[in-house]
């Protein structure tokens, strides 16, 4: 049975994602279609870059993951396919891609070959004309060619990466969950290296925590926790509440880690 993981920012609200899997399901009766997610922040592509790479590696091989958060829709922007090892991405080419290297992808291609599109190409719902009936060809084994032409790169977004100034390690948080965890770019490689096993001291925004927990339950119903997640990013959480509400952070919010002598 095929996999397709559908990804979008429609929400649940109106019928574009029922629309884009009844189209699917036309070309595909035998698809199995999972919905990673629908309620990405409207037109935020780095929300979804990061909710993709976190989760793919997870799918079995050969799932064709297909990604409609597509704020120029009806531009010029490209429509792409690109195929790594062991997975294939359907998405617009606007840098929700940007998490794939080159040493990842084997082959990227620009969809041209409008006889997989449905007619009349509508130019504010591309999942429904383009993207959807491409994948669904896709994961009933067409040849990635008959879409198109090759093309060599696709857009690159810029990530912030942690940076080490003034003997702290500085990062920020790139994505707060459903929950209120607010997940930052240090991952538990970068964060190990710095310290060197010394003591240390996180700062975001007034909170202060020098230790790492292991779980959501280690501090009291309240306190701020500092913990890896299940994605190996640096967390700041509270237990039973909501860290970003009740710490007033968000997106692009600044931490610190400072090693301790003492």
């Amino acid at each position: 049975m095929s996999v397709i993981g559908l990804l979008t920012d429609f929400g649940l609200n109106d019928n574009f994602v029922g629309v884009m899997k009844g189209v699917i399901y036309r070309i595909n009766p035998q698809a199995k279609i999972v919905d990673l997610c629908h309620e990405i922040e409207s037109h935020n592509i780095h929300d979804a870059a990061f909710l993709l790479k976190s989760s793919y590696p997870y799918f079995p091989e050969g799932t064709v993951f297909l990604i409609v958060v597509d704020p120029g829709v009806g531009s010029e922007r490209k429509s792409v396919i690109v195929e790594t090892e062991k997975y294939i991405f359907v998405a617009p080419d606007n840098g929700v891609l940007s998490f794939l290297t080159e040493r990842d992808i084997k082959r990227i291609t620009q969809i041209t070959n409008e006889e997989y599109f449905l007619k009349p190409v509508s130019r504010t719902f591309h999942g429904r004309d383009i993207f959807a009936p491409v994948a669904a060809h896709l994961s009933r084994g067409k040849k990635i060619e008959k879409f198109g032409t090759a093309i060599k790169k696709i857009k690159k977004l810029k990530f912030s990466e942690p940076q080490i100034k003034n003997n702290r390690l500085m990062g920020e948080v790139m994505y707060v969950d459903h929950f209120g965890n607010l997940i930052t770019n240090i991952n538990q490689d970068a964060f190990l290296r710095f310290i060197e096993g010394n003591k240390f001291q996180i700062v975001i925004g007034k909170a202060k925590i020098s230790k790492i927990s292991s779980s959501y339950q280690e501090e009291k119903k309240g306190l701020p926790i500092a913990i890896f997640g299940s994605f190996d990013n640096l967390e700041i959480s509270l237990y039973g509440d909501d860290a970003s509400q009740r710490l007033n952070l968000n997106k692009g919010s600044k931490i610190y880690i400072e090693k301790r002598t003492t």
